[in-house]
């Protein structure tokens, strides 16, 4: 007994021993990868794509090639990772490989307009002086917006771009962000010359014009400020993945299947700002650039389950990718299905601007991967640009096509905040809204054959049946809501009267709401409110039903107003 007891006592110290050596070992391994660093840079080897939910959960993955992981983690992320198991490499952190004259900072250029030649890194000031002259040099097309401030006080800042910049004319809202990742900064200077070239092409390119006269365009160079400048506000040397406070914003957004915080980190100040812009809004259309692949990749990216409107994703996707072909080096943007991908099926993300902007503002948003190399040599941003430029304008202008139209109220011509469901199709928030103050409403799909339904509280529902949708076309489609109370200003309504069968063609059968004797007047009115039809019913004896030929009134839709003295009555009366 003596034995066993001192042989129990003897394997708990080596335990313990084992455990408290293994967690010092830890601890240096820690101590040795980030004293001096914020984050690493790092591979491993998975056995099975299974692990990549779990993994998606500890650190941030960057990319998955077969059973190769690449990844990034600050301290606390990598300490949860070790506790894994697995083998890995410290790679060179991306930030930190290209030599200051590499970087071409600063440049020679003295004006954010026509003639900058943008094959150079601007340094932060640089940066913000560039934004402020876009505006300021071309104020009837170009406003300057301060989305808010980075952790360490840089400015979040987008231009937006048309012809009327300072009102919201029912025009379709774009955005364009770019470098929420901070070493990743290829999109952060095409961006810069794409709204360059937007604001000198205006009134001399016929495409450019019209995009600015009929879009309002939002572009976002550089949504991490800190990550890019990591390494002081004249270089982007030493530029990081993460923002200052060492959280990855491309995890910190609320996500649809896992919740409000799935990093585990509160909402960054970066993060809210984006969050709000989004909110007073209405993005039709928008996408995030990043580097790292050369790839444009769609919804969803946290579960596996496809978007209602994956087939428009996918070929909107292709137009951009196929695009680039025509006018790029061969194998250039050729990666996964020859440069397009759906997010789930290349690697989990969750907290994705992505998935955030398109499940819960309503909107298309794709992430589009510019370079395999993630902070390119300055002499090679003048390729990416010539190579990228027209996909920029056509992902662009794929907001106004599809199906739009505006939603206005029968009665006033008011505009109306409805709900715009494709029927028999939107799922997980698919669907859109008209704008509260335009009534104009932007629906992307497909090309096919589709119903719409609209809805709105305190308005009789409308579904209109074969939209015809071909691809890069507009199909217009204007809808007159019908307020429930229409017709009966100052007067309750009780109930419906019965009208069957409803839609008819124009042969209807009328069951009258009251028995007894008397008589009532029916009313009928037109979608402008306008009287087009009244008469008597006398009533005979307990006769309830009653025939009526509506057939002269053609097709359309109508308000029956039967009014019975003591009640008043109505319905919708649908010709078809």
């Amino acid at each position: 007994m003596k034995r066993n007891y001192r042989a129990l006592v003897t394997l708990m110290f080596i335990i313990l021993f084992t455990s408290v050596h293994a967690q010092k070992n830890k601890q240096q391994i820690l101590d040795g990868l980030f004293t001096n660093n914020g984050e690493i840079y790092f591979s491993f080897q998975i056995f099975d794509r299974d692990e990549i939910p779990v993994l998606t959960k500890i650190i941030s993955i960057d990319n998955v090639k077969g059973n190769e992981v690449y990844a990034y983690a600050n301290r606390k992320e990598f300490s949860r990772f070790l506790d894994l198991g697995y083998s890995y490499t410290i790679l060179p952190h991306p930030g930190t490989l290209l030599r200051e004259s590499e970087l071409n900072m600063g440049g020679n250029q003295k004006k954010p307009y026509s003639g900058t030649v943008w094959n150079f890194y601007p340094t932060y000031d640089q940066y913000v002086a560039y934004m402020t002259g876009f505006a300021s040099d071309h104020p009837a097309i170009c406003r300057l917006d301060t989305l808010g401030t980075s952790v360490q006080g840089r400015l979040l800042l987008a231009v937006k771009l048309s012809d009327s910049v300072n009102t919201n004319r029912g025009k379709p809202e774009f955005l364009y962000t770019s470098t929420m990742h901070g070493n990743e900064t290829t999109g952060y200077i095409l961006m810069l010359h794409l709204i360059d070239s937007l604001l000198s092409g205006y009134g001399s390119v016929p495409r450019i014009t019209n995009m600015l006269n009929n879009y309002q365009v939002y572009i976002n160079p550089l949504a991490n400020p800190d990550g890019t400048y990591a390494g002081g506000n004249n270089t982007v040397n030493g530029a990081t993945r993460y923002n200052a406070n060492g959280v990855d914003l491309n995890r910190n957004f609320p996500d649809p299947g896992a919740g409000p915080h799935p990093d585990g980190n509160s909402w960054q100040p970066e993060t809210r700002a984006f969050m709000h812009y989004d909110t007073i809004h209405h993005f039709v259309m928008s996408a995030n650039f990043h580097t790292g692949d050369e790839v444009v990749n769609y919804p969803w990216d946290t579960w596996p389950r496809l978007h209602a409107d994956d087939t428009w994703f996918q070929f909107v996707s292709r137009e951009y990718a196929d695009t680039i072909h025509l006018h790029s080096p061969a194998g250039y943007f050729t990666d996964l299905n020859n440069g397009i991908t759906n997010g789930y099926a290349w690697y989990q993300v969750q907290g994705g601007r992505q998935d955030y902007t398109t499940y819960f503002h309503y909107g298309r948003e794709v992430t589009i991967e510019l370079s395999f190399t993630f902070l390119p040599p300055a002499n090679q941003l003048l390729g990416y640009w010539d190579y990228n430029k027209r996909s920029f304008l056509n992902y662009i202008e794929e907001s106004s096509y599809g199906i739009n139209g505006q939603v206005t109220d029968t009665v006033t011509g008011n505009p109306l905040n409805a709900k715009v469901m494709i029927t028999v199709h939107d799922i997980d928030n698919s669907f859109q809204y008209s704008n509260a103050s335009s009534g104009w409403y932007y629906r992307p799909i497909a090309q096919g054959n589709w119903a719409l339904t609209f809805t709105c509280p305190g308005y009789f529902a409308e579904t209109i049946h074969g939209i015809n949708v071909t691809n890069r076309n507009t199909t217009r489609l204007n809808i007159r809501m019908v307020p429930l109370n229409f017709g009966i200003a100052g007067e309750t309504r009780k109930t419906f009267v019965f009208v069957y069968p409803n839609p008819s063609n124009g042969n209807v059968h009328l069951l009258l709401p009251e028995s007894g004797t008397g008589s009532f007047t029916f009313t009928i009115f037109d979608m402008t409110g306008r009287m087009i039809q009244s008469g008597i019913i006398d009533r005979a004896g307990d006769k309830v039903v009653y025939q009526f030929d509506f057939t002269r009134l053609g097709k359309g839709i109508y308000l029956l107003k039967l009014d019975g003295g003591k009640s008043v009555y109505e319905n919708k009366l649908i010709i078809h």
